[in-house]
């Protein structure tokens, strides 16, 4: 499946960055093949435009935010536009008080649990995925890291809820390689996606019992994992002494190859007990050691399972489910699977 193909994944929301990136202006990237400028208006709400100015198509990310007009104004000639996209104000016009009838494409743009949303149409076919912990006072949050990964969002999304690739991808973190076989699970579905419970057991590295308080080798994660269409997801992780680690993972296509990656965590503890330093370094050895398969991993994932490119084994229930509710979503807005032939894989021996 080739995301920019579909324009229904044009109605998702997606987590592009984290508020505190537009402080400190405004930032260029692009969702979907679609170049988009993120800033904030002076009253301080994230702003998403087309990174476009409609005078001489200069980058409206390589200007500034004007505060006294009220909105981001353009680096070449200083065309200001508000956050609906109307220009508002050109400054070669001696009166100032001419009508200004055109303006540049704007997006839905909403902040969230600290992160700019963006939905690149305007009627969304789901909300921004719920999160309790993040209103629960009992819970700190940790942003742990914002990046481009050259992996598309789907398979990123299934290494997320694969437990097969623990004992050889995180064989260094937290992986035993002893014990290769996958642990089992449950799915249940859920609004626009789907929840997964599995019991795993693990190693217990020195950085990990610093941040669990648990000193033991070894020890058990219980997952709950929920899958949100199309590519985002939440690991709550529940320990055996009463600690919880929660991993928000939200993957926003770039284009067909690249995804934006935004990684943030929420812990039932206190700074006191874990520094985040150490929360991160842990939780970055992890995904470096994923990113690391991911992009080596071909692009197109085929959405047809029967289709020669790749086989499967029990375990890969998840992503299988993730790869039918895809389907069943493009066929649901009058679209089907395209995108280039790739050679089939090879069989396994």
């Amino acid at each position: 499946m080739l995301a920019t193909n579909h324009p229904v994944l044009r109605r998702f929301w997606y987590a592009l960055a984290p508020m505190s990136k537009l402080e400190a202006g405004p930032w260029g990237t692009t969702l979907l093949g679609t170049p988009l400028v993120l800033w904030l208006t002076p009253e301080g709400k994230p702003a998403a435009l087309i990174d476009r100015c409609c005078h001489r198509t200069a980058k409206l990310s390589i200007g500034w935010v004007d505060k006294e007009a009220g909105g981001i104004a353009c680096g070449y000639h200083g065309w200001t536009f508000d956050a609906s996209g109307k220009c508002i104000r050109i400054p070669q016009w001696k009166d100032q008080s001419r009508e200004i009838s055109f303006g540049v494409e704007a997006f839905l743009c909403e902040e969230r649990y600290g992160y700019v949303w963006v939905c690149l149409d305007k009627e969304p076919v789901a909300p921004i995925p719920d999160i309790p912990e993040a209103s629960d006072p009992s819970f700190r949050q940790i942003h742990e890291f914002h990046e481009v990964w050259h992996s598309p969002g789907l398979r990123i999304m299934e290494n997320s809820f694969d437990n097969a690739h623990f004992s050889y991808v995180h064989r260094e973190s937290f992986g035993i390689i002893e014990d290769p076989e996958p642990a089992r699970l449950t799915i249940d579905p859920i609004d626009h996606g789907f929840e997964m419970r599995t019991v795993v057991p693990v190693k217990n590295p020195d950085q990990q019992k610093k941040n669990l308080g648990i000193a033991e080798e070894f020890t058990v994660r219980n997952y709950t994992k929920t899958f949100w269409l199309p590519f985002s997801r939440k690991m709550r992780v529940d320990y055996p002494n009463g600690l919880v680690h929660i991993i928000v993972t939200c993957t926003a296509p770039v284009d067909d190859r690249s995804s934006l990656v935004c990684q943030f965590v929420y812990r039932n503890d206190t700074e006191a007990d874990a520094p985040a330093a150490g929360v991160i370094a842990f939780d970055r050895q992890v995904t470096h050691e994923d990113q690391a398969v991911l992009e080596n991993c071909e692009y197109d994932v085929p959405l047809e399972l029967a289709s020669g490119r790749e086989f499967h084994m029990p375990s890969d229930r998840p992503g299988l489910e993730m790869r039918r509710m895809l389907k069943a979503l493009l066929a649901a807005h009058g679209e089907t699977e395209t995108g280039p032939v790739l050679e089939p894989a090879a069989a396994a021996e």
